[in-house]
């Protein structure tokens, strides 16, 4: 049996947005899925996952099929996987909202009108008989999320919402998602591979490594008071904006698989401050001198006051840059 995700634990609160970052296999998706109940049936789920009181674990599919999309709803990172290509997008939007409410198919259309304009889909009225193929990628994923708000839901998970989008669009595409959530109200789950994206966006980070969190605090906290390498590394291979030919600080090797997880800390083999206690112990994600920061790593009291480029020496990052980096993601959204 391969242990995909183990020690995640989190809340959110109403209106937060908590970004999921990490490595392709760190188990950012696999984590949500669980949530949503959407893992194949030869997966194990263990643990608890309680929403308003309500454990979802062990909930029958006609349950959880209740929950789905009216109160926790999910946007996926394909928006063409999401999108049956035989319905006209006003179909599908309507569709969801009648899978939840008892309303005429009418009414269900002019929801999702609504829904398209609040998205800013040019001509809404028009677009409601258009098919997925004659969309652009970036106004698929923006119908993707007007399904995902269609019911007012109280959680949004959004899976990689802005892979394969250029950075215009990611722009445009994140405007929609803080527009969905001020619509709607909802704490969103923000997952992605990209600190860049969070940055600005979210008012928690979770860093996750070999499908196990080794950070997790506010925003503020991970990207200017990083107390675990592997988040160093991910600070420092963000590119600076007004320095195009800057070197980054890149992480050497590549993520364990999980079939095969080595003793001690996972990140060792590519850890630059590894100590033979690396090899011998996990360590625990435990708290450091900041209320509510925790960090997953046996020299994290070492690394106060550090940069990237003071862990990973190949590349210059320093705070000042990483404070630059966030004004300008506040700018661009």
């Amino acid at each position: 049996m391969v242990q995909a995700v183990r020690g995640v634990d989190y809340s959110l609160r109403g209106g937060e947005v908590l970004g999921i970052v990490g490595e392709s296999g760190s188990g950012k998706s696999v984590t949500s899925l669980a949530v949503m109940g959407l893992l194949p049936r030869t997966a194990k789920v263990s643990g608890s996952v309680r929403f308003r009181g309500r454990e979802l674990i062990g909930m029958s599919e006609a349950e959880l099929n209740k929950v789905r999309g009216r109160d926790i709803s999910m946007i996926f990172q394909d928006p063409m996987t999401s999108l049956n290509p035989v319905y006209s997008v006003g179909y599908q939007i309507a569709e969801a909202v009648r899978a939840h409410h008892g309303v005429s198919k009418a009414a269900a259309l002019d929801r999702a009108a609504d829904l398209l304009e609040l998205v800013r889909i040019p001509n809404p009225g028009q677009r409601l008989s258009a098919y997925p193929h004659e969309l652009s990628g970036g106004m698929r994923q923006r119908v993707v999320i007007a399904i995902a708000m269609a019911n007012d839901p109280d959680v949004i998970i959004a899976d990689e919402p802005t892979t394969a989008l250029d950075v215009t669009v990611q722009a445009q595409i994140m405007q929609s998602l803080q527009a969905a959530q001020a619509e709607t109200g909802a704490a969103m789950v923000l997952i992605t591979h990209d600190l860049g994206v969070i940055a600005g966006q979210a008012d928690r980070v979770l860093v996750m490594y070999a499908g196990k969190p080794v950070e997790i605090g506010t925003a503020e906290d991970v990207f200017y008071t990083a107390r675990m390498p592997y988040t160093f590394g991910l600070l420092g291979s963000l590119p600076r904006l007004d320095r195009p030919s800057e070197r980054l600080t890149p992480i050497p090797g590549s993520p364990p698989s999980v079939v095969n997880m080595p003793p001690g800390c996972p990140f060792t083999p590519r850890c630059p401050l590894a100590i033979p206690l690396c090899d011998e112990r996990e360590p625990e994600l435990e708290p450091t001198t900041d209320a509510g920061h925790l960090a997953a790593c046996h020299r994290s009291d070492e690394l106060v006051g550090k940069s990237p480029g003071d862990v990973f020496t190949t590349g210059v990052a320093d705070t000042e840059a990483l404070a630059h980096f966030v004004e300008e993601s506040e700018e661009l959204a």
